[in-house]
């Protein structure tokens, strides 16, 4: 049996460390999920539920924004569905405006009368007309309507400490200021609330090719200079601005080593609360070839063997944080993770725009339970990305819009939010297809913020159904109900002109003595709340 009852166990090892015959036991034969309420472990922090916007394709433009003028209803040129639903997920914090965008955005060409603005080309993404409509205060509007927090990177790629500086001092200062005065002239007399803010993006890439020594020297007058001068987000208080630095993509680990080393010789004139971190599921690496659509079964086990790869790479760098924080002041901020798959066909390939399967629900799913075993490191997460773009939660297309199977899975999960983990322990089995072996199931458990027990299982395998045994020592299960998602296949997606192919059903378990069981189909993931 697995024994996961420390946050952070390698789930990667979870067939590795089962016997070997446990591949040819009876299919039929129930998996055992014993959830062990006596002990609780680490708070999720409702922050690994963050989404991603970058100024990419119609991940922006035609996704959020639509202009005051369109047909489209909006508020103020935000689509008033977008919000609707992002509302609906509780969506807690938006990383904007990017990426690579990040590294060349000037923010003073994003504020002002839209007849005023500078239009420049995104070079990063299809070389796209960037008319800078969506800018500072829009983004502001966006958040605030969306009910979120805002998670800004700044320029350090091409931009200046000084420039920095100055885009937090006109959304954070006083009123009475120069700057605050400019905001105030730009509709917003009220400071901003910014509560995230990354220093810089991929500055071993497209944010500038730094070595992580150099970074890590770049980087101290950033986290020095550019304050929040907002009241409300006073130094130590709890609604503080976090720094994130710059950390590592992949398995490569020398930011991580770099920029802990500098924290640990840190005095009080700087600091960060926290490191990022990116990791994509592609497949076979780069360039991408993984389509979104008609995969095969050895596809969809390829791309979900990859993302299991996640647990290891945490682990990795959060070996090296506790060398040098051992307390565990700096969090890991995974603010770009997801599928990137093949454009979709006919579409500019500088848009990554991809449909969204059941594979890709179950993907996401396991990433979050990763994230969950990891909660005493792993304090924010981000998709990659929010609407159009990658593994999105929702697609448009002018006034059409449809939410996908990953905005599904995000909203089922929705009682996980600032929940407290709970231990489980369970015998993984094995789904083979050709020469990858998976585990076949996967399980967490949490307290809500309300003290209810929620146990979320996912069933790996396409093809055979899985009965869960679910057991609470110590105490008598009464009742289970809650949904489960599936699909007639891995490749299932919702379209436009079928938006609920995948969607979640009522799901109910059998209580009994001997604890709860749960029967799921293939390819599926359940969340039940537990009546104890």
């Amino acid at each position: 049996m697995i024994d996961l009852v420390r946050p952070g166990a390698a789930f990667a090892l979870l067939l590795a460390s089962a016997s070997p015959a446990l591949a040819q036991n009876d299919a039929s034969a129930p998996v055992e999920v014993v959830v062990d309420t006596a002990k609780p472990g680490s708070k999720i922090d409702r922050n690994i539920f963050g989404q991603f916007a970058e100024h990419l394709g119609t991940g922006i433009y035609g996704g959020v924004w639509v202009g005051k003028d369109s047909s489209i209803p909006n508020v103020r040129g935000i689509r008033k569905d977008v919000v609707a639903a992002l509302r609906a997920i509780r969506v807690p914090n938006v990383r904007w405006p990017g990426g690579c965008f990040a590294d060349e955005y000037h923010w003073r060409h994003g504020i002002g009368a839209a007849k005023d603005r500078r239009i420049s080309i995104n070079s990063n993404w299809g070389g796209a007309t960037e008319p800078n409509t969506f800018g500072t205060d829009e983004f502001m509007d966006f958040v605030d309507q969306v009910g979120s927090e805002a998670y800004i990177s700044v320029n350090i790629g091409s931009g200046t400490v000084a420039e920095a500086a100055e885009w937090l001092e006109y959304m954070t200062a006083d009123p009475a200021t120069t700057a605050g005065k400019e905001r105030a002239a730009n509709g917003h007399a009220a400071p901003y609330k910014v509560k995230y803010l990354g220093i810089g993006n991929e500055s071993w890439s497209c944010g500038g090719a730094m070595t992580a020594d150099h970074y890590a020297d770049v980087m101290k007058p950033f986290a020095r200079f550019v304050r929040n001068y907002n009241p409300a987000q006073a130094a130590d208080s709890p609604g503080a601005m976090q720094r994130i630095a710059v950390g590592p993509g992949d398995d490569n680990l020398s930011y991580t080593e770099s920029v802990m080393k500098a924290w640990k010789a840190h005095d009080w004139a700087w600091s960060i609360e926290g490191l990022s971190l990116h990791r994509y599921t592609t497949g076979g690496g780069w360039p991408v070839t993984q389509p979104s659509t008609g995969f095969d079964e050895g596809r969809y086990a390829l791309m979900l063997k990859e993302t299991l790869g996640m647990d290891e790479t945490i682990a990795k760098n959060a070996a090296i944080m506790d060398k040098y924080d051992p307390e565990k002041k700096v969090g890991i901020a995974v603010d770009e993770w997801g599928a990137w798959l093949a454009p979709n066909p006919g579409s500019n390939p500088g848009f990554l725009q991809q449909q969204n399967s059941m594979r890709d629900a179950i993907l996401a799913a396991l990433n979050l339970n990763i994230f969950a075993r990891h909660a005493d490191r792993v304090r924010l997460t981000n998709i990659a990305q929010m609407i159009n773009v990658l593994q999105a939660m929702i697609l448009t297309d002018k006034e059409k819009m449809v939410l996908t199977p990953t905005y599904h899975i995000y909203k089922m999960y929705l009682p996980f939010q600032d929940a407290t983990y709970v231990p489980v322990r369970f015998d993984a089995g094995a789904y083979t297809q050709g020469d990858i072996k998976l585990p076949r199931v996967d399980a967490v458990a949490v307290r809500d913020t309300a003290g209810k027990l929620w146990l979320a299982v996912t069933n790996l395998d396409p093809n055979r159904p899985a009965k869960i045994v679910a057991r609470f020592p110590g105490v008598q299960a009464r009742a289970a109900r809650g949904e489960v998602l599936t699909a007639p296949r891995v490749d299932s997606v919702n379209s436009f002109e079928a938006p609920n192919a995948v969607v979640p059903r009522p799901f109910t378990g059998k209580a009994g003595k001997d604890g709860v069981t749960l029967e799921l189909p293939g390819k599926s993931v359940a969340v039940v709340q537990i009546d104890l």
